[in-house]
């Protein structure tokens, strides 16, 4: 049978990877895949050969995105561009060719995927996107085929590796955000811009994608909510652990009976949670499923060969499907496509959560009550309360509270309140809790 011919556009960090990959394990995937897979195209516009084991098995390489996607030889184009544009456009022209397309490209699924699918449904090809979330860890096969007998309940995922790399040092260290930044920036963890990564913009790409998959709506980025850990101090990550809790920043999705909650944020969870434990560069999605209940996917998020390995797992799964019919195959966005449901994406401030409180408070008598009486009125109940000692010679003290579980609404409308009051000093710290039990 004849191999399977790759036009692979872009030779980085992640495209290096998939060519050492598809080269070096070449048998092995072609025992899997029933076929030989080569790659007969690949565009880029520059690289380093000295970084790149297989370069020689690629049998043309130019700086032509263009012309592979319109190469009549081939038969799967794998994106591995990034951004936006040209990659759409890209994209676009590969499925219009009538080829079946491969990408890691979070940003593009999440924001330009509805059109995507669209496309790829009516010429009857596939687009497979398994590295879009969480580099080499499976969790789109598993929401899309594992589970697929279950009632996705929620999904709580840490799905960016620099910002857990971030809180893991502040935690273990009592290092300022800042300074492990520079250090993240230094390691190639993060960008020379690393807005992406600590505002949450890349974590809100993936949980975007993994909303859909488990709910069954379209994809809607511009809907999920968004907050960085640029703001977290060492003292919170401290005080946080004392009460037995670790701030990760997590993306969550919920089904609720008001609809879906899509939210990105930092989040004190229970140190004894397994997914509380996972630090470093690594990422982590745990899933409730009716059925099934808790389950924990875990491994490597970024990364030239974790990355690697499942791009070319996608294209294997492309390659097996080749002659299936199209109906028969699995949905891009695992329901049948005129299945997905139009269940409203919740806005954050109809979201109920707990909360931890850090509020900077003037040290004298009725304070306390005031600010309690203030919460009291939202229907704020308070779990757990610490007045820290003040530094020598201040006359203000920081007050930790946990709430219990409020609408976002409610809490605003009382943060807003107790920050006007004169005997409040600064910003009031407020981080979300999820206790994520099964």
């Amino acid at each position: 049978m004849e191999p399977v011919k790759i036009g692979l556009l872009g030779l980085g960090t992640v495209g290096g990877g998939t060519v050492t990959v598809l080269t070096r394990n070449a048998a092995e995937i072609a025992r899997r895949a029933g076929r030989a897979i080569q790659i007969a195209h690949a565009a880029a516009r520059a690289y380093d050969p000295a970084r790149i084991s297989g370069l020689g098995d690629i049998g043309r390489i130019s700086d032509d995105a263009a012309a592979v996607v319109a190469d009549p030889e081939i038969d799967i184009v794998i994106e591995l561009i990034g951004g936006y544009s040209p990659a759409l456009e890209l994209v676009l022209a590969a499925i219009d060719n009538g080829k079946h397309v491969v990408t890691a490209n979070k940003a593009l699924i999440a924001t330009h995927g509805n059109e995507i699918f669209a496309a790829a449904r009516r010429r009857g090809v596939m687009v497979a996107f398994e590295a879009a979330v969480a580099g080499g860890v499976p969790i789109i096969k598993a929401l899309r085929e594992g589970l697929a007998a279950n009632h996705i309940e929620w999904i709580a995922g840490i799905i960016n590796g620099t910002g857990n790399f971030i809180l893991t040092e502040m935690r273990d260290k009592g290092r300022d955000f800042g300074e492990v930044l520079a250090e993240a920036q230094a390691r190639g963890y993060a960008e020379a811009d690393p807005t992406f990564d600590v505002e949450g913009i890349d974590a809100a790409h993936k949980l975007t994608i993994l909303g859909s998959l488990a709910f069954g709506i379209p994809l809607q980025f511009e809907k999920t909510f968004t907050e960085g850990i640029s703001r977290i101090q060492a003292q919170d990550v401290a005080w946080a652990g004392e009460l037995g809790y670790r701030i990760k920043h997590l993306g969550i999705t919920r089904r609720t009976p008001a609809g879906i909650e899509m939210r990105v944020h930092p989040t004190l969870i229970p140190h004894r949670r397994l997914i509380a434990n996972v630090d470093g560069v690594m990422n982590a999605v745990l899933v409730k499923g009716d059925a099934v209940g808790p389950t924990l996917y875990y491994g490597a998020g970024a990364g030239a060969l974790p990355t690697a390995s499942a791009v070319v797992a996608d294209v294997v799964d492309v390659v097996r499907a080749l002659t299936t019919d199209p109906t028969n195959r699995v949905p891009h966005l695992a329901f049948q496509p005129d299945e997905l449901s139009d269940t409203p994406v919740l806005p954050m401030e109809a979201v109920e959560t707990a909360y931890y409180l850090r509020i900077t408070a003037l040290d004298r008598p009725g304070v306390m009550a005031r600010i309690a009486g203030i919460l009291g009125e939202q229907g704020i109940s308070i779990e757990a309360i610490n007045q820290k000692e003040p530094a020598a010679g201040d006359t203000h003290v920081p007050l930790i509270m946990l709430t219990h579980r409020v609408r976002e609404a409610n809490m605003n409308e009382a943060l807003d309140r107790i920050q006007a009051l004169e005997a409040v000093a600064g910003e009031i710290v407020r981080i979300r809790m999820e206790g994520l039990d099964g």
